[in-house]
């Protein structure tokens, strides 16, 4: 029992007490665009309004903030690699700061490009991800002869042969919806050409890689170890046909989209963004493999030109697929339009 003084004075302290803060509302973008760099960011602060800084704990130390408009386009920035992706889209999802819901993501990045599928500068949106580090590798030297290559899926006896998928975020297939509507939006976009790149293309002698760039549909393969030259390129590309069935048309390289989309994968199973809201864009910078009478040593170490058309193209294509959504946000916010 309280003494009888204390409650009456208790009226007297609720009225003296200061008044309870509010938090702040959750923020909720109509469109997240998802860069991996400073470079591929920096056209969106350049030129996109984005005013708005949010702070959210967990974020690269690099990038500690989201960025936003005030008519709901938010960009941010995870820091390169798998850990850095993983880790920044986990703080975001799962933080509270953002009621994500309804937001479209749109991983927008450069990346490495297979010669027979694109030239520098060229624009591809993913149908699938997949995840070329969960593999089993021996060094090809010490490999039977018979392999084809070092790579091998885990649990199978050999390249090429199929084993159980025990992870979980081998692959993802993007919603076929959202995948046509971007293409279907961007496909006639002028892109970013250099001088640069236009000399180093002709090295080439793959029809694709000598035309100028395009917007085309072709699937993507992270891994956080930069591979490159055209025996690598074949058993990736053979991995990636093997673990989607024969589904898979591979094309570019990159370091962090399955660890993006499996932070992704795992918000969508809490409730908390809609999955089907996923687009994936990554543009040429380089080409993954050498050219006739080039190294795989020297290509690697190339400079094509490609890396300042890669980003300027990466931003006009998500912007203009950004900017639609936002603009037509009473069709969009029900789903991607058919």
């Amino acid at each position: 029992m309280f003494p009888r003084s204390a409650l009456l004075a208790l009226p007297l302290l609720l009225a003296l007490a200061p008044p309870a803060v509010a938090a702040d509302p959750a923020i909720a973008p109509k469109v997240l665009v998802i860069t991996m760099f400073g470079g591929e960011a920096k056209p969106w602060l350049d030129g996109d309004a984005l005013g708005q800084k949010i702070p959210v704990p967990g974020l690269s130390k690099d990038y500690p903030n989201v960025i936003c408009s005030d008519g709901g386009l938010c960009m941010m920035t995870t820091g390169m690699g798998y850990a850095n992706a993983a880790s920044s889209i986990a703080a975001l999802v799962f933080g509270g700061r953002f009621d994500l819901t309804r937001t479209y993501f749109l991983i927008s990045g450069i990346a490495g490009v297979d010669p027979a599928q694109g030239t520098l500068g060229s624009a591809h949106w993913a149908r699938f991800v997949i995840d070329g580090g969960l593999q089993n590798e021996i060094d090809p030297r010490e490999a039977p002869s018979d392999w084809t290559s070092g790579y091998l899926a885990m649990g199978a006896p050999a390249p090429g042969e199929k084993a159980e998928l025990h992870y979980g975020d081998e692959v993802y297939r993007l919603n076929e919806q959202m995948l046509q509507a971007a293409f279907r939006l961007t496909k006639g976009a002028d892109l970013v050409d250099s001088d640069a790149a236009k000399a180093y293309r002709a090295k080439y002698a793959e029809p694709a890689a000598t035309a100028p760039p395009q917007v085309s549909i072709c699937d993507t393969i992270s891994s956080d170890t930069w591979w490159h030259g055209a025996r690598l390129g074949a058993a990736m590309e053979a991995y990636a046909r093997l673990v989607t069935n024969g589904e898979a048309n591979p094309c570019t390289t990159q370091q962090e989209d399955s660890a993006t989309i499996t932070a992704l994968k795992r918000g969508a199973e809490a409730g908390l963004i809609d999955f089907t809201r996923i687009a994936v864009l990554r543009t040429a910078a380089n080409f993954d493999r050498e050219a006739p009478g080039q190294s795989a040593a020297e290509s690697l170490r190339a400079r094509s030109g490609g890396y300042v058309p890669s980003v300027a193209n990466a931003h006009r294509l998500s912007a203009k697929l950004a900017n639609a959504i936002v603009e037509d946000w009473a069709t969009w916010s029900v789903g991607p339009p058919k």
